[in-house]
């Protein structure tokens, strides 16, 4: 997803998972997505398919027959089976799904590796990026509509590569252009995260959010239109939850709470999912005709890349 903009596709995701995800939820920074996708069964396996998938590569599962569909699973989940004993445990499986979140990154890092180190010296000056990214607009963003927009945008941007870059000598190795494009990965960027939300949300520039703004990054009425319950519900949330000071702001320690809750392993709640779901003898792991019976489960989770992966026998996990 990561556009011409760099780290500023962080916004453009945050603004497509408003789409598709609940909007009280968008703002909420888990381990890397395992999928754009409600957790709903009740309307579908999608979430399930990009968890056990992978995202990138989803797309392609739809397109195969079912025989093809059930043959690349078995090759999946032979894979899985790390011990060979025939069975997917629930450890096998939270390790692949882990395995798929972390090649996300991995291919979105690497996806874009090129369009910035155009000396092709194996590092991201931020020169490079910032004129790969804003060149033509550099001189004072003269040529532009809204500069002002464009000025903070080449600010913040910046202020994301220096926190990134750890040495401070300008230039981002790979795992340092991966802390910029993808900062809620890292702890020493978790800063940077909430100050960019705080930025976000906060219209009046008082440096916290207010009630009002909490619930206008979510949730603008139309003329005449009634607030649905879910708006209720969050200002309830913000009042007795986000609040905790119970000062009527959110602080960035609260914002952090808020959107970084880094004790929730997705991955974990996904492979137990999984395996409930579709453990049809109840013993607590799978083999392969329990997942070719329930195959709209798997086909559109991370465990495939969303329906898309192609099955390389030598990667490692």
């Amino acid at each position: 997803m990561m556009m011409l903009l760099g780290p500023l596709a962080f916004l453009c995701i945050l603004a497509a998972t408003a789409v598709s995800v609940p909007p009280q939820e968008k703002r909420v920074h888990h381990q890397p997505d395992l999928s754009s996708h409600v957790h709903d069964d009740a309307h579908g396996y999608q979430y399930d398919h990009e968890a056990f998938l992978g995202k990138e590569e989803a797309k392609t599962f739809d397109q195969l027959t079912p025989e093809e569909s059930k043959a690349r699973l078995a090759k999946i989940v032979e894979r899985i089976d790390t011990d060979k004993d025939g069975f997917i445990s629930h450890a096998e499986l939270h390790h692949w799904i882990k395995h798929r979140q972390r090649r996300y990154i991995e291919d979105n890092v690497n996806k874009h590796w090129k369009d910035y180190d155009k000396n092709q010296d194996d590092q991201i000056a931020w020169d490079e990026y910032k004129n790969t990214t804003y060149g033509y607009y550099l001189e004072d963003f003269d040529d532009v509509e809204d500069k002002a927009t464009y000025k903070s945008m080449l600010a913040r941007d910046e202020r994301r590569f220096r926190a990134a870059d750890r040495d401070a000598d300008g230039i981002a190795t790979r795992s340092e252009f991966t802390a910029f494009l993808h900062p809620e990965e890292f702890d020493h960027m978790k800063d940077v995260v909430v100050q960019e939300t705080i930025e976000d949300i906060d219209k009046n520039k008082d440096g916290k959010i207010d009630i009002n703004e909490y619930i206008g990054d979510m949730f603008t009425p139309e003329d005449g239109e009634t607030e649905p319950d879910w708006v209720h519900t969050e200002k309830k949330h913000f009042s007795e939850f986000r609040d905790s000071n119970k000062d009527g702001y959110l602080d960035a320690g609260e914002v952090a709470h808020w959107i970084l809750p880094g004790e929730v392993d997705h991955a974990d709640n996904e492979a137990k999912h999984l395996i409930h779901e579709t453990d049809t003898d109840k013993d607590g792991r799978l083999q392969l005709s329990e997942v070719l019976e329930k195959v709209d489960y798997f086909k559109m989770s991370t465990i495939t890349d969303y329906g898309g992966m192609r099955v390389n026998e030598h990667e490692e996990l």
